[in-house]
């Protein structure tokens, strides 16, 4: 806290009249914070914010102004602490930021610089810095969304979209059902970060409320826009001006959909691309087909662990952190975006497939591109875009050229590849794009290598050469003097302290200090108590420090480079212009490289893996089987200390598409039944699979219902969200989908949550007719196996059970059952759940389990007696009550002669022997066999 700066405000008064002008435009979702130079700060509402989010303690406040008159409560960041919480504001807190700045010289006078929010961060991008690329696990897309008001049963919605490091706007318009699945499905396909709605001032718009419930839910930012926003008056207008198209937008098939463009209208007004002529003719419209890629709802998000959770410690915890080798940022963003949006398409998987596996094979290519390649591509797309947005400079211009030379190395590497199977797809698919990239770039190369000065790079110093101007030529002569003095005090310093001249003494220059010496940190010692050398300061690789001589030295050089830049300026802007006209070619290279990291990324995790994984056998979508040999969950099998048991999955048609697996908590289940819908997702995108043989049918969706999640603040219980769930999967499944369910009906007494599993589980089975997986506590749903023998089948999870203290008498049952999980799935029923095991696992109190175990055998015996009660009682019906009334005291004098002949006997009789005599007493007495009673009673 010592860092925070000091609250300076030289007109307080007018500054809290300006700011309190402005309070009533705010609201809860929008930060304002104010820039001060080389500090910030926020206040009111925001700096109690602030104060609790950041320093989290309100201590921090101070007050602006007068306090006899309140005040106004402030705080204060300094950079690295403004940049921390705009990231955490972003990108976790789903905030909005306002940074104004002073526009009248330090009159007082302020005016809104920049704003953000998690969808749109194009004006803050230098101060999230690498985080806008890399922190990130994909690129933040915005959406407006716009619903028809006709109450019907197929709702029309149309969206708009963009994802602002690309110039792109995506459309589309679908029918969807009462849950809006399809919507839900387009924003986790898209990876949406912020939506745009119509603003419902009185919040009495249903179908407006389940799309805010949608957004909510997949933790996407909500922004209400006016409704006059979504007007489509001026659509057509406003794209003919932003798309390179030359034709007029009325002529494109996308402004046929209305509600699609009125989307676009409000979020062309909401991003501003209007008010900024660098963006007129930059746009491409394409329309998204969203029966293209599977359907995932954010159930199955969760439920396959698809993207890094809030508590994930470990990379591997997540699909997308175990698969991401990407050596670029494009490509961890591509990644993201294939794992949501798996195909569906045969010859495209396929075709991925084909690519991974050439990778696979051939280690050394593999190798060569990841750790000499791909490690030095920069974010192209960010790189294209400081072009664009002209605020580019030299230093750009070289990191491009860095690429451009990079090209034939790729090329190269590719061309080498030996296996004809491999040749044709590597070169149709990147060698060949790379190789014309490469020829387009050519020119850039040659200009580069003509005006820069490219030795000069070494120092960090980005410049023309001193060929191309008298005047540079001059100054550059008299750089090169101090530089010689500069080694002539370098060696004089080394001669003096009796230092090795770069061995252990380095002349450097330094971002912060300029030209100055380092020493190692062991050898420091010896400028101690020496008036000559002035420290500058001490940093992990050594002691930064100068001379008087060579402070004159710098600063000279400091004049020098100055006017070196100065004089050059017209050249570096007319070259950085020349490189800005390849930005098109940089930003389709960057496609090419993304998609080659991702394949390449693939490669990596299928060798690596602890068992590497396999290419699957994809068939068509509605043919073929879903079965996978030894199969494994891919995040698992990484945790440390886990010898993972593998497992067979068998989803065949008309045999076995509906699993039910039952067997102790604990015991494996839930990772069973998730990494079969993992796998299915992996094989979709194109990945190998954690297995050691796999064939899969193409599924159009994976719906999941796993897990018991409440959400009290929005009023939602849990049994409430299990339902929402459920009745979402049963309104958006079709005969091609996965449905996997774990643990339906916990949430309500056991008799309404096993009609409801049941029933849920009977209308899969015989109405949507997909393959499902049921994992479930509820015993008596196996029996739906014997209904429908030709699609249920189930399973169990294998637990051992040692002896204990159990003998024949049934005395001292279960005292201490040894419970072995195996982790194996086998055909077949467990009828038990092994809870109070679990209680004994987590060191319940011994009292405690004891007293479970007591209580949980007089409930079974208490049910086993009613159920017998209630067989007997219904078979009484029938008879006449002196029919039963003789029936009953027969049968008790036989049960009396029983009694009595047992205790009579000299020794301990068997359990067998004791079922004898009761044969031979039946057997003996004529009159009890011929009473009907009693043969009703034997017939139970």
């Amino acid at each position: 806290m010592s860092s925070r700066p000091d609250l300076k405000v030289d007109d307080e008064v007018g500054f809290i009249r300006f700011y309190r002008s402005l309070s009533s435009d705010g609201n809860d979702e929008t930060i304002r914070v104010f820039d001060r130079g080389d500090w910030y700060s926020a206040h009111g509402a925001e700096a109690e914010y602030i104060a609790r989010t950041v320093y989290k303690t309100t201590s921090v406040l101070r007050n602006l102004g007068r306090s006899e008159t309140g005040g106004l409560p402030s705080v204060t960041m300094s950079v690295t602490v403004f940049r921390n919480f705009l990231r955490e504001a972003l990108f976790k807190l789903n905030k909005r930021i306002e940074i104004w700045g002073s526009a009248g010289a330090g009159r007082g006078q302020w005016t809104l610089m920049k704003q953000a929010s998690p969808g749109n961060l194009q004006d803050v991008e230098d101060e999230l810095g690498s985080v806008g690329g890399l922190a990130m696990e994909s690129a933040p897309v915005i959406l407006a969304v716009k619903i028809s008001a006709k109450a019907s049963e197929a709702r029309g919605v149309g969206v708009c979209f963009a994802d602002a490091s690309v110039r792109e706007l995506g459309v589309s318009e679908f029918l969807d059902n009462d849950v809006y699945s399809n919507f839900e499905s387009l924003i986790i396909q898209l990876g949406v970060k912020e939506c745009l709605v119509q603003m419902d001032a009185n919040r009495k718009d249903v179908e407006l409320s389940k799309i805010r419930a949608i957004a909510d839910n997949c933790g996407i930012a909500i922004s209400e826009r006016p409704v006059a926003d979504f007007g489509v008056k001026d659509i057509e207008q406003d794209l003919t001006r932003l798309l390179r198209d030359e034709r007029s937008a009325a002529t494109l098939p996308q402004t046929e959909l209305k509600l699609a463009m009125g989307s676009a209208s409000a979020l062309i007004k909401y991003l501003g691309v209007m008010s900024d002529p660098s963006n007129f003719g930059q746009y491409q419209l394409y329309q998204h087909d969203l029966s293209q890629f599977m359907k995932l709802d954010a159930s199955a998000l969760r439920a396959l662990n698809l993207m890094p959770g809030p508590r994930d410690g470990s990379r591997t915890m997540s699909l997308f952190g175990l698969l991401n080798h990407c050596k670029t940022p494009v490509g961890s963003r591509l990644l993201a975006q294939w794992l949501k949006q798996p195909l569906m398409d045969l010859a495209e998987i396929e075709k991925r497939q084909q690519l991974v596996e050439a990778f696979v094979e051939n280690t050394e290519l593999r190798q060569t591109l990841q750790e000499e390649h791909l490690r030095s591509i920069p974010d192209l797309y960010r790189l294209a875009k400081r072009f664009q947005r002209k605020q580019a400079n030299l230093e750009d211009v070289v990191r491009v050229y860095q690429v451009a030379i990079r090209l034939p190395g790729f090329v190269s590497s590719l061309e080498n590849v030996m296996d004809e199977q491999y040749q044709t797809p590597l070169e149709t698919e990147y060698t060949s794009k790379l190789r014309s990239y490469s020829d387009s770039l050519a020119k850039l190369e040659e200009m580069v290598e003509t005006t820069v000065d490219l030795a000069a790079l070494e120092n960090h110093e980005f410049i023309i050469k001193p060929e191309f101007d008298d005047s540079l030529r001059i100054i550059r002569k008299k750089l090169d003097k101090l530089r010689h003095d500069m080694d002539v005090e370098h060696r004089r310093v080394a001669k003096d302290l009796d230092q090795e001249v770069d061995k252990k003494l380095f002349l450097e220059n330094h971002r912060v200090h300029g030209w100055c010496f380092r020493l190692t940190r062991n050898e420091a010692g010896c400028i101690r108590n020496k008036r000559e050398y002035q420290e500058c300061s001490t940093q992990k690789n050594g002691v930064y420090f100068t001379t008087s001589t060579m402070q004159a030295l710098r600063r000279e050089h400091d004049q020098l480079s100055s006017n070196y830049n100065r004089t050059q300026t017209g050249l570096v802007h007319e070259v950085v212009n020349v490189a800005a006209s390849y930005c098109p070619v940089l930003e389709q290279l960057a496609g090419v490289l993304a998609h080659l990291d991702v394949i390449v990324s693939f490669a990596h995790a299928a060798v690596h893996a602890p068992t590497a994984y396999v290419r699957p056998k994809m068939h068509p979508r509605g043919t073929g089987n879903t079965i996978l040999k030894e199969a494994r969950h891919p995040c698992m099998e990484m945790q440390d200390d886990i010898s993972f048991i593998t497992n067979d999955v068998s989803l065949i048609r008309d045999e076995s598409s509906f699993l039910i697996i039952t067997g102790p908590n604990m015991g494996g289940k839930s990772t069973y039944i998730r990494q079969i819908g993992v796998i299915a997702l992996m094989a979709q995108t194109g990945c190998f699979v954690p297995c050691s043989e796999a064939e899969l049918t193409i599924f159009d969706c994976i719906l999941a219902r796993v897990g018991a999640s409440d959400s009290q603040l929005k009023g939602v219980s849990t049994f409430m969200a299990e339902m929402l769930e459920t009745s979402n999967i049963l309104k958006s499944a079709t005969s091609e989908s996965l449905i996997i369910i774990d643990e339906l009906g916990r949430g309500t007494s056991t008799y309404d949550g096993f009609g409801l599993a049941w029933a849920i589980s009977e209308h899969i089975v015989t109405e949507i007719r997909c393959f499902g997986l049921f994992a479930t506590h509820f015993h008596e749903l196996t029996a739906l196996a014997d209904r429908y023998p030709k699609s249920v089948k189930n399973l169990h999870v294998v637990a051992f059970i040692g002896d204990g203290t159990n003998d024949n008498t049934g005395e001292g049952k279960s005292k201490k059952e040894q419970v072995t999980l195996l982790y194996r799935v086998e055909p077949g029923i467990c009828d038990q759940s092994f809870g109070i095991h679990v209680a004994e696992l987590v060191r319940f109190p011994e009292k405690v389990v004891n007293m479970a175990r007591q209580k949980a055998e007089e409930l079974e015996d208490f049910t086993s007696a009613e159920s017998q009660g209630q067989q007997s009682s219904v078979s009484m019906d029938g008879y006449s009550q002196e029919e039963v009334e003789e029936g009953s005291a027969l049968l008790k004098g036989m049960l009396l002669k029983w009694k009595a002949e047992i205790e009579s006997s000299d020794r301990k009789l068997t359990v067998e022997e004791k079922r004898q005599i009761m044969r031979d007493l039946v057997n003996a007495d004529e009159k009890l066999r011929a009473n009907q009673v009693f043969q009703g009673i034997q017939a139970l």
